[in-house]
């Protein structure tokens, strides 16, 4: 029986492709345009190989492979984005990596790929007056998908009856992984084109695999410990909190002292989504020692423990260069947390291999 085989479209910093390798299946080929990220994938993974531009790919040339995952571009859907939705000039590549699936299905019987990954952002169940998500479902299986009778699409779903067979969840990766990682809600939909197994990749309750481990895949030290560890503090344990710099404001603007302590943060506020367009500072201070305490921002070693990644992931290129702390921190921003993309690759692999789906290539 030949091992699971990945594809990677919109692959950035190679999150899928990663969560995949830990649960046995192996990354074959992946797209992506942009310099930093395509060098650090090839480093990680220097038997996968780069295709570059989706627009230029054609599914029935590709290598086939089981699983094809995209995280397509967020700009046009995104809350803090224009909401132009999928008609925007980058979201509307969802329809590319479409394209690219019915390609290869076409080209191989209908055997390759059995399933797809989508990942993408909250805005995307809202833009477009709620439309642009019923577009997606109707693109995935091929006919007109009813808005549902509440008008709001639910945080998780599914479509059946129909191929491929479809569910969706909005998962936010802070409740993923133990210590808490920052706030991220993505929507990742399944769709499963060969049986009715997408509510077991999705929905099954399943034992968490642990964050990497120091020397573990890629031979690369992890994220561990608790919150403070996500801090490079050497070895004193601080104090942090996400700073909120809106609470601060209004509370100045009110005169409220309470408040305007509250801003530099509660034990329960989860770190603020990593934005690839800027990223948000936190509060740091020691217990017997406050009044040296600060408000700065994470460094980019700590912005890949608050998504799960090992340490150093995005520090060097294929050739052993460094990667610009600018590019670093634009690449997170528009990662994917490893852990929820790890749950998803773990019931893929569980449902697949229980099917028999790894036979034929």
């Amino acid at each position: 029986m030949t091992a699971l085989r990945l594809g990677s479209l919109f692959d950035g910093i190679g999150v899928f492709p990663l969560a995949a390798v830990r649960c046995g299946i192996e990354p074959i080929w992946a797209s992506e345009i942009e310099k930093a990220p395509i060098s650090i994938t090839k480093r990680h993974f220097p038997d996968m190989v780069h295709l570059g531009d989706v627009t230029k790919l054609d599914g029935r040339d590709l290598p086939p492979v089981h699983i094809i995952t995209f995280g397509s571009p967020c700009q046009n859907l995104s809350q803090i984005g224009n909401r132009k939705g999928l008609a925007g000039e980058k979201s509307s590549l969802f329809f590319q990596a479409i394209r690219i699936i019915r390609e290869m299905r076409e080209a191989t019987n209908g055997l390759f790929p059995t399933i797809a990954v989508w990942e993408n952002v909250m805005g995307a169940f809202s833009s477009n007056d709620r439309m642009d998500f019923r577009a997606v479902l109707s693109a995935f299986t091929d006919t007109d998908v009813s808005m549902p009778a509440s008008g709001r699409w639910a945080g998780a779903g599914m479509v059946r009856g129909r191929t491929p067979d479809l569910c969706w969840r909005l998962m936010d990766a802070q409740h993923w992984a133990s210590p808490r990682l920052a706030r991220r809600q993505r929507i990742f939909l399944v769709a499963d084109f060969g049986g009715r197994r997408s509510h077991e990749i999705l929905f099954k309750p399943r034992t968490m695999q642990s964050l990497p481990a120091f020397g573990g895949d890629r031979g690369l030290p992890a994220a561990c410990g608790d919150r403070g560890s996500f801090i490079e503090a050497g070895r004193r344990i601080p104090v942090t909190r996400p700073f909120q710099c809106f609470r601060m404001r209004a509370s100045a603007k009110e005169r409220t002292e309470t408040a305007f302590r509250n801003s530099f943060g509660l034990p329960t506020d989860p770190f603020p989504t990593l934005l690839a367009g800027g990223i948000s500072p936190f509060a740091f201070w020691y217990e017997d020692d406050p009044a040296r305490g600060c408000v700065r921002f994470p460094t980019e070693t700590e912005c890949e423990r608050l998504m799960g990644l090992p340490e150093g992931w995005t520090r060097y290129g294929a050739n052993g260069e460094e990667i610009l702390s600018s590019h670093r921190y634009r690449a997170l921003g528009n990662a994917i947390a490893l852990p929820c993309a790890e749950y998803i690759m773990a019931g893929i692999a569980e449902a697949l291999t229980k099917g028999g789906a790894n036979d034929g290539i």
